[in-house]
């Protein structure tokens, strides 16, 4: 079997959506889909790291492009549909007869939660879950969060304006931090840490955890 990264296009009822599998290294034992934001692709630092740390380590990535990114548009959907072109994909994402880690960062975080336990998602990895609106905490997520009903990793900036770590409520999930990290994991100069060591950090956390699941 190719080593080699490969696109596949994939009909939903939300229209067409596009998966990047980059394969394990080694013999997979599981897959990751993780999904973009609302403001951006699949090029995020935080989606790219994970896609070229985590097949040593026997993870196939798939890198999910909602229809709305596919079709070029600027503006992402209703939630609602978001889940419409998630659901259309999983048969796909769970064709290579592996249990699947459902995850995605900001809006696909959101996503993966939320379908989690209908779609028999082995586990959820949510990056830089939006726990509310940047100024607005009355404005709370965090049913979708402690509703995954599996176990669930949140990877979080600490200076992310969507929700602090500190913001977070108790549950039955893990939570790491990227140090000075913001909504897309971009630390200041200031802090010390460079762009490598934040990526580093959430890397090490996620592979750990994934190798925790079993």
């Amino acid at each position: 079997m190719s080593r080699e990264p490969r696109t596949q296009n994939v009909t939903t009822d939300a229209g067409e959506a596009r998966i990047t599998w980059v394969p394990a290294a080694t013999a997979p034992r599981l897959v990751l889909a993780v999904s973009h934001g609302a403001g951006g692709g699949i090029e995020a630092r935080d989606l790219k790291a994970l896609a070229a740390a985590l097949p040593a380590h026997g993870v196939t990535v798939a890198l999910v492009e909602q229809p709305w990114r596919v079709a070029g548009k600027k503006v992402a959907p209703a939630p609602k549909t978001l889940d419409t072109g998630w659901r259309g994909l999983w048969p796909t994402l769970a064709a290579p007869g592996l249990p699947v880690v459902a995850g995605g960062r900001s809006a696909g975080a959101r996503v993966a939660c939320r379908t989690a336990t209908e779609l028999g998602a082995a586990a959820v990895l949510a990056l830089s879950f939006p726990l509310h609106p940047p100024g607005k905490p009355e404005k709370s997520r965090a049913d979708e969060l402690l509703g995954t009903g599996v176990p669930t990793l949140v990877v979080q900036g600490g200076n992310d304006p969507f929700g602090r770590p500190e913001e977070f409520p108790s549950g039955g999930y893990e939570l790491a931090v990227v140090p000075y990290g913001d909504h897309g994991f971009a630390v200041p100069k200031k802090s010390g840490l460079t762009e490598a060591q934040a990526m580093e950090v959430l890397t090490g956390a996620v592979t750990g955890w994934l190798t925790s699941l079993g």
